[in-house]
């Protein structure tokens, strides 16, 4: 494991107060419901995905594989064979392009696409090969110069940000660096931390991943905290958060990640009042099917396909969505014993 990340020993969890309105409280029951019906959906979503195209996609691979095994770990019941299968459909998308990547070129859809990758397989327990490697030889050459990672494609919210893109080749470099490679990851490490802390973000998307990956970076608490606050601050009337600072309604997208985040690096325990506003937000956002809909602001460039997930053309976003609203709830629940 790189030394230069690595957890903090201690974190206050912080609370900001916010404008509250009436809502329903996130009972253990309703908790429980949202996420057994919305787990059916996700792994329909993502076998309909990797059963029409061959190629790896994080919105139907990596976020289903981090809230299945998620809910899983806090003792839903989860069909193992589907994050298998999307392990199996990452590895072989990955490994076809393994001397691309070796090469430096990598694939379409750049570190973003890389990343994400290997973080369904971290999240599905993949153990490390000479195709993981070779990804994580183009992400420590990849941008190297820059200090941070470029997302090289437009297509918001998941895959514009330059957080995002730096906050998943950090975690592909602690997951899958080699001990050959280790040096030349802490460089890209320490490069990166520094334009971490230097560089704030516009909107949802970049302060979450920003924050994600300023903890993952072992920036010092002070600014992890920071950032944290500024994502919290942001918490709306309704318990949510908005993808764009402007944009007039909160969405599961963006209400889910931030859950996420601020849970993740320490900032915000499951059972704080902020948290527990998400989540009523969450559940009550929840549509009939088990699903989470979120209208995409994407131009398509791909021929549509039906994945057996619903909403049709704002099926990838709402799956994303969906994952992240998923992970939110479970992250609520107690985890059981390995």
């Amino acid at each position: 494991m790189l030394s230069q990340i690595r957890p903090f020993l201690a974190m206050t969890v912080i609370v900001v107060p916010v404008v509250a309105r009436a809502v329903e409280e996130p009972t253990k029951q309703r908790i429980e419901g949202a996420i057994r019906k919305a787990i059916p959906l996700l792994e329909k979503g993502a076998r309909g995905f990797a059963e029409q195209r061959d190629c790896f996609s994080c919105h139907h691979q990596t976020m289903p594989v981090v809230a299945l095994a998620t809910a899983r770990g806090r003792g839903f019941e989860v069909d193992t064979k589907v994050i298998q299968e999307q392990v199996d459909h990452t590895t072989a998308d990955l490994k076809k392009a393994i001397e691309s990547y070796r090469k430096g070129s990598g694939q379409g859809g750049g570190v973003t696409r890389a990343g994400y990758a290997l973080w369904a397989l971290e999240a599905g327990g993949a153990k490390p090969d000479e195709t993981t490697a070779a990804v994580a030889e183009f992400l420590l050459t990849r941008d190297a110069k820059k200090g941070y990672w470029r997302s090289s494609s437009r297509r918001p919210p998941s895959e514009i940000s330059h957080f995002t893109a730096t906050y998943v080749a950090l975690l592909g470099l602690k997951a899958f660096a080699t001990p050959e490679q280790g040096d030349r990851a802490e460089a890209r490490v320490a490069a990166a931390r520094e334009w971490l802390i230097s560089n704030r973000g516009d909107d949802t998307e970049d302060r979450v991943f920003r924050l994600r990956a300023l903890k993952l970076a072992g920036a010092p608490a002070e600014d992890v905290a920071l950032s944290a606050r500024d994502l919290l601050d942001r918490q709306r009337e309704d318990g949510g958060w908005g993808q764009l600072d402007d944009s007039t309604k909160s969405d599961a997208y963006a209400t889910g990640s931030t859950l996420v985040a601020l849970h993740d690096v320490g900032a915000l325990a499951a059972d704080a009042p902020a948290y527990r506003r998400g989540l009523s937000f969450l559940l009550d956002d929840q549509q009939a099917d088990g699903s989470w809909h979120v209208a995409t602001r994407s131009r398509p460039f791909q021929v549509y396909l039906e994945t057996g997930f619903p909403h049709g053309k704002d099926q990838f976003i709402s799956m994303a969505a969906t994952g992240w609203a998923t992970t939110a709830l479970a992250l609520a629940c107690p985890p059981v014993p390995k």
